[in-house]
């Protein structure tokens, strides 16, 4: 069920991306709205819906919004291909089976609703009373809004998510000052995945804010991208350092898969308890177990030495087994682990120890 309300999502995003503002389609269904005739529009051709089909007349021409526009103008739907680059049938009854069951009351969106779900293409409906725009998919109907209104919510969720940003890289340098000194409790590992959580969260309904908009939301784009850069890999490297230890590789992997499924699982009541987050990421249940003294692999802070292979981050931290040990090793010690030659285990000891103190210092100063 899971999986099957990700791809109606999937196919509900990628439909409203096709009539987001900028693209040609939303030219056209603007126009026949700005004219008040009312469309249907059905973004697919087969058999199928060449059987739904009657009368009318075959075309095959470019698509273009004033095409879309003036053969709107007669009765009867008009057909595109799948991306909408040509213009196939125009005027054209459908006539879909009516025991399709529908909520939809008048005749077009009906239709409009019928032949969707038979077909599996997107259908649009422009209303003439109305003055709207319904866009069918997958047995979902989906009104499209005014940019203005969506960029006024986009805003109200980029300022909420910046906040949450704020205090996202205030506990995570305080999990880096105390892995330093190797005072981390379950209670500091939790909060920081559960704010990783809620970042990822509001940044995920922005995005589908910005797929509505089109155009009008490049710039939102660009500063969403800023905001959340690197918080996915975050998320990954906290659950690696700290996922209850595995006797193989591969239960290893296998456990880093099911703890990042499960935090995603958590619904917003759920993430505001830690005691769920803990049990997410996999740690025993236990009356005091956020307050449990827990130590890092060294991931997080690898992951921050420059130039520091994927290999050669899993190699180091396989053979010094914790962050501690890796924090006293000296330049010999770092050498022999492989591909760590003097010019690397130099380059890693000193970022290692740039990295400790600028985190001791964030926390006390």
């Amino acid at each position: 069920m899971a999986a099957e309300k990700t791809d109606v999502d999937a196919a509900l995003r990628a439909a409203i991306a096709q009539v987001a503002p900028g693209t040609v389609l939303r030219d056209g269904l603007e126009r026949i709205l700005r004219g008040r005739t009312g469309g249907l529009v059905v973004l697919g051709h087969d058999r199928q819906v060449e059987a739904m089909a009657s009368g009318g007349f075959s075309l095959d021409v470019e698509f273009s919004a004033q095409r879309l526009r003036e053969l709107a103008k007669m009765d009867g739907a008009v057909i595109c291909d799948r991306d909408a680059t040509r213009l196939l049938r125009a005027a054209v009854q459908l006539l879909p089976d009516p025991t399709i069951p529908t909520d939809e009351q008048g005749t077009r969106h009906r239709t409009a609703d019928r032949v969707s779900k038979s077909s599996g293409f997107p259908v649009v409906s422009v209303s003439k009373s109305m003055n709207t725009i319904a866009l069918y998919v997958a047995g979902r109907r989906y009104v499209l809004e005014d940019s203005g209104a969506i960029l006024s919510r986009a805003n109200q969720a980029l300022a909420t998510l910046e906040r949450y940003k704020m205090r996202l890289d205030e506990v995570s340098g305080t999990l880096s000052a105390l892995e330093i000194e190797d005072l981390v409790t379950v209670r500091d590992v939790c909060s920081v995945a559960q704010r990783l959580e809620m970042v990822r969260r509001i940044a995920a309904e922005i995005a589908d804010y910005l797929v509505e908009l089109g155009t009008d939301g490049r710039l939102m784009s660009l500063q969403l991208d800023e905001l959340v850069a690197g918080v996915e890999t975050d998320r990954e490297l906290v659950v690696r350092d700290y996922l209850p230890p595995s006797t193989s590789a591969k239960k290893s992997q296998r456990g880093l898969e099911q703890a990042l499924t499960d935090l995603d699982a958590l619904t917003a009541t759920d993430l505001l308890d830690l005691a769920n987050v803990a049990r997410a990421i996999g740690f025993a249940q236990a009356p005091d177990q956020l307050d449990q003294a827990v130590s890092p692999r060294g991931y997080r802070l690898l992951a921050r030495v420059p130039r520091l292979p994927e290999a050669v981050l899993e190699r180091l931290v396989s053979h010094f087994g914790g962050l501690q040990r890796l924090l006293a090793a000296s330049i010999d010690d770092l050498q022999a682990v492989e591909g760590v030659g003097e010019a690397r285990a130099r380059s890693i000891r000193e970022g290692l120890s740039r990295l400790a103190e600028s985190s001791i210092l964030e926390r006390y100063v």
